[in-house]
């Protein structure tokens, strides 16, 4: 179903032109139909660096390419995605390899109905019991195929059903993947509410897998007996009145032994409640989730539990997620396991012409998050947790190890007309043998000073000092970045990550970027650390590596 052939390829390859074409005749008519897309293309030309743990690449170049086009028209939309993986990047699983055409569909709208057939992306609620997307720096695409209806059959009124089969890299998983969402937009209902600025939203959501029995063994004689269906449900409230927000939902799943937590017949749960408030120069957010057993996978067997694919559900990291190098050397990946996660922010800016504010006002962001385990009092089934139920726990309280913990606090101030200073300290806590399964709690304080100074209306210079002291794992880094924009095209940027006194290695970067319309070139040279690159509390491992970039971004 996925394999291409020479003859759909040449079909993209001649559509790219032609949609070029018709974007450029849109000013002159408005066309009935139109034709998007975009290409983006990673090339890394490896070397090998025995200093730094390179791996030894027989390719000459390694390369993510993607290639997609999107057709619209008043009653029809249609797309597909050519995606080539043959020589992938390092630290991609070994079944990301390959190309083709995995991802096409064709969607009919007409009035308040849509239907999609092919392979689609949906979310219901925040994700608990069903989301699906792609997120190309972590090799996931777990779009499913099938067919998707949304209909609104009355105002403030969102109905949705949905099946299919998931993807898996260039396949599909066995198991079917059917739901339905209900979201109901009460202030729709109510101009006194709307008047007030209450908006009220409710939402239901139901999800069923549907997978063949296998055969597994718990020993020499027994069995597991696999349900073949798992349900899973979700309710949620949302209430927005002023600069008030409020979420609230839970979430449940039936019984669903897996890979991941080691094939043990608990139910799943999660629960979050999100509360923020914001005004002007004035903001905070709580936000409180306890999870219990609640991932979520179309193949209940994998090579390997640490695998992105085949996630049918989405379980959002309470934590922040880091820009700067540093701070995103130790990032958090949710634990499906199950964990109490915490998060607290509070932002206020200081107005121009005060004492704190100075002559363009003072802008300061503290946030604190919490992660701790979830109790869990084993019942042993022969000394095995596989085949039982695993564990009791108490809804309230934790269990013995902290996950992780980052309290920061971040400043920005425009000190001149031209020079802008952000900096920012935090103090965090890792738990390196749960989220990476090795090593124990990592303590470390960073520091950050980022300074940006425009020099006139084309030139402008960035930079950034950042240094993380800690006693444990590799022990102290610095980072230095300098990056030069020169308008309207060229930005220069160098810089370097020094673990200073451990291994005294230097990890340089070099790039220049070409920016006209709508391409985008940027070649470098690089010297990349291992480790973990994380998005929303999923995280995949980064090998060592060196070589020429190259990379290229095109939107028509």
């Amino acid at each position: 179903m996925f394999d291409i052939t020479k003859k759909t390829l040449l079909s993209l390859l001649v559509a790219l032109p032609l949609g070029t074409a018709m974007a450029q005749e849109e000013d002159k008519k408005e066309p009935a139909v139109r034709l998007s897309g975009s290409i983006q293309s990673d090339v890394l030309i490896p070397q090998n660096d025995s200093k730094i743990g390179t791996e030894d690449y027989s390719e000459w170049g390694l390369t993510n390419t993607f290639a997609e086009l999107n057709l619209t028209s008043k009653y029809v939309d249609a797309g597909a995605r050519l995606e080539y993986l043959e020589h992938p990047l390092p630290g991609f699983e070994p079944d990301y390899k390959g190309w083709g055409v995995p991802y096409i569909y064709v969607k009919g709208h007409y009035k308040n109905v849509e239907l999609t057939l092919g392979n689609y992306y949906e979310q219901f609620g925040s994700g608990f019991i069903l989301r699906t997307y792609e997120e190309r720096s972590l090799g996931i695409d777990n779009s499913l195929f099938g067919g998707r209806l949304v209909y609104k059959p009355f105002k403030g009124v969102t109905v949705k059903a949905l099946t299919g089969k998931q993807r898996r890299y260039w396949d599909l998983n066995d198991s079917w993947i059917t739901g339905g969402d209900v979201e109901l937009n009460i202030d729709q209902w109510s101009e006194s509410m709307r008047q007030s600025g209450t908006f009220l939203t409710l939402g239901a959501s139901f999800v069923n897998k549907h997978e063949k029995e296998e055969d597994l063994m718990v020993d020499a004689a027994h069995k597991l007996n696999f349900p073949t269906n798992v349900n899973a449900y979700d309710l949620r409230l949302s209430l927005q009145k002023g600069g008030w927000n409020v979420l609230a939902e839970y979430a449940y799943k039936t019984q669903d032994p897996s890979v991941d937590n080691d094939y043990i017949y608990r139910k799943g749960y999660v629960t979050m409640l999100s509360t923020s408030y914001s005004k002007r120069g004035l903001s905070f957010l709580v936000q409180a989730k306890r999870s219990d057993n609640m991932s979520f996978r179309s193949r209940r067997t994998l090579p390997s539990a640490a695998e992105n694919s085949s996630f049918v559900n989405h379980l959002p990291a309470f934590t922040m997620e880091h820009t700067y190098a540093l701070a995103a050397h130790y990032p958090y990946a949710t634990n499906p396991d199950g964990e109490w996660a915490y998060q607290a922010e509070f932002g206020y800016t200081f107005k121009k012409h005060t004492a704190l504010g100075g002559k363009y006002g003072t802008k300061v962001k503290v946030n604190f998050s919490h992660v701790h385990s979830i109790e869990q009092s084993p019942r042993l089934l022969d000394g095995n947790l596989m085949g039982s139920n695993g564990y009791s726990s108490r809804f309230w309280r934790w269990g013995d190890n902290k996950y992780y913990q980052d309290l920061n606090v971040q400043l920005e101030k425009k000190v001149s007309k031209d020079f802008k200073l952000n900096l920012m300290y935090m103090n965090q806590y890792y738990n390196q043998g749960v989220i990476e399964g090795h090593g124990g709690m990592v303590h470390s304080n960073i520091f950050v000073a980022e300074g940006k100074y425009r020099f006139n209306n084309k030139l402008t210079l960035r930079g950034e000092a950042q240094y993380l002291t800690t006693g444990e794992d590799k022990g102290d880094w610095a980072f230095g970045l300098l990056e030069l924009s020169v308008l309207p095209n060229w930005m220069f940027t160098v810089s370097d990550e020094y673990n200073v006194g451990e291994t005294d290695l230097h990890y340089y970067n070099a790039y220049v970027t070409w920016t006209t319309g709508a391409h985008r070139l940027q070649v470098g040279y690089v010297r990349n650390r291992e480790g973990l690159n994380c998005s929303g509390g999923v995280c995949r491992y980064i090998p060592a590596s060196k070589g020429v970039t190259l990379s290229y971004n095109y939107n028509f």
